[in-house]
């Protein structure tokens, strides 16, 4: 891991297309600003983890069988 340390108003340049900007520092947290192109989602490390997760469960075949008997109204 790379630890930087800025302060408000600073910013970390990652690659070619992607700022990371301290806007505020606070007692319970710092809020920073992400300018990425449109291209590249950019989430939240929890939001990030739920998409991982319903992705992989869309995907397991157990889930498949009974997704395709709900659509086909054998299940409630």
């Amino acid at each position: 891991m790379l630890v930087f340390t800025r302060r408000r108003g600073e910013a970390i340049i990652i690659g070619d297309g992607i700022e990371i900007h301290v806007l505020r520092v606070g007692r319970d947290g710092v809020r920073i600003g992400v300018v990425a192109p449109t291209t590249l989602p950019v989430h939240r490390h929890e939001i990030h983890a739920q998409i991982c997760a319903a992705n992989r469960a869309a995907a397991d075949p157990g889930q498949r069988s009974d997704i395709e008997a709900r659509l086909k109204g054998r299940l409630p």
